[in-house]
């Protein structure tokens, strides 16, 4: 790594970034909190890895339908006000969740719909999110805002322990009432964002159609068009599905594989990837000091795909001190991908184009990512954990191997950029 050069009177600390990083990190933390108290409720409910998987799956399939159809509207209309408008919303959706449980009213069925609206306000946000963050970062600070972001998310994990603690001693409804305080908190700090959208005045003068519902489905198809003549593009979603693919069967099966073979298997389970986190925190810290040279970046980022799904398709064969230095590799791996691969698709993209590639982006991932927790979860019921990780990280090596190594010309024309 050499040392980055500072920019010159352009701070990437101006007040919309400020503001959007704070907000982000406090929804954040209310998000993990409940999140994951809400995967320990359902496991000890049901007693089920398939159920386990069916209710990761109906989070899940918002995300496979939505972006689609949200991206094009976030070409069009204000991301900034869609994002505070759904943390509003989500607000007050875990108080009403909140007065339901403490009501008595807890069922497997209340809790899947929860969770698929939960989904869907989740999949339109992050497309949102997504699409506007670069518009607040300042020219040459791409890698050390996306820094910021990845290491900023980990460090929000810190939360996980926390939430098996509180879950485990007061039960779901407080880590409901506080995912909707934090919630309420980041949508009031958005509303102060002044950022301009200049793009929505752009696409306003290519509008072809006069119903709104046929000028949506008109930048759907457009958008699939970009993607499918970009090849760069193409290849990076096409592997990181399956990548989604081998996360979600890593999510489904990880903890209910922790929690069958150790005492406090959860708590176990938290310790092993929160190295990752740590990881993770650490190499975030470290890109955003320094930088990767630009050609370079291609070939750090198949190396790093590689070693991520080798160690992961074997750790669970290891002691549990070797499972954590196993995991804090893949945390720095995985973040120096990450960093790697989405700055370069965003200064890549186009602003005007932004919602569409990343709303086309998010599905092609959450298809895989369905897909992996469905068939993961059912193939569990009668074989055995370790030996169905290892398989679908294998698949995700040759995948890494056939798409990305494959399109070296058109991928590094994404990835070999300079901030």
């Amino acid at each position: 790594m050499e040392q980055e050069p500072r920019p010159v009177n352009n701070p990437l600390w101006t007040k919309d970034f400020t503001i959007i990083t704070v907000g982000s990190v406090i929804s954040m933390l209310g998000s993990v909190l409940s999140g994951f108290a809400m995967s320990l409720l359902v496991l000890d409910y049901t007693r089920s890895t398939f159920l386990f998987a069916v209710y990761n799956v109906l989070y899940m399939l918002p995300h496979a339908v939505m972006p689609a159809l949200s991206g094009p509207f976030l070409d069009r209309f204000s991301r900034r006000k869609t994002i505070y408008m759904l943390d509003f919303f989500t607000a007050g959706l875990y108080v009403v969740l909140a007065l339901l449980f403490a009501g008595g009213f807890f069922n497997f069925t209340l809790l899947a719909i929860g969770c698929v609206l939960i989904g869907v306000i989740g999949s339109v946000y992050r497309v949102a999110y997504d699409s506007f963050y670069p518009l607040l970062i300042t020219e040459g600070n791409y890698s050390k805002a996306y820094s910021v972001a990845s290491t900023l998310e980990t460090l929000t994990m810190v939360m996980t322990p926390v939430s098996a603690f509180v879950y485990n001693k007061v039960g779901i409804v407080p880590l409901f009432l506080f995912d909707a305080a934090t919630y309420l908190a980041a949508a009031i700090m958005e509303t102060r964002i002044t950022t301009q959208e200049h793009y929505i005045a752009k696409q306003q003068e290519n509008r072809t159609e006069t119903k709104m519902s046929r000028q949506m489905v008109a930048d759907f198809k457009e958008g699939m068009r970009y993607l499918w003549s970009e090849k760069g593009l193409l290849a990076v979603a096409v592997y990181f599905c399956f990548s989604a693919f081998a996360s979600g069967a890593s999510q489904t099966l990880d903890l209910p594989y922790f929690k069958s073979t150790f005492h406090n298997g959860e708590y176990i389970f938290m310790i092993v990837w929160g190295m990752a986190s740590v990881g993770r925190a650490i190499g975030g810290g470290l890109h955003y000091k320094l930088h990767l040279p630009k050609e370079k970046k291609y070939v750090i980022a198949l190396m790093v795909y590689i070693m991520i799904n080798a160690l992961e398709g074997t750790y669970l064969y290891a002691p549990i001190p070797l499972m954590m230095v196993m995991c804090f590799l893949t945390g720095i791996g995985g973040v120096t991908s990450y960093n790697i691969r989405i700055a370069g698709t965003q200064r890549y993209v186009p602003d005007e184009k932004k919602g569409r590639f990343n709303g086309a982006f998010g599905t092609i991932e959450t298809v895989g990512m369905v897909a992996g927790e469905l068939i993961a979860g059912a193939l569990a019921e009668f074989l055995p954990i370790r030996g169905i990780i290892s398989g679908v990280m294998g698949l995700t090596i040759a995948a890494a191997l056939i798409f990305i190594g494959g399109s070296r010309t058109e991928v590094s024309k994404i990835y070999n950029t300079e901030d």
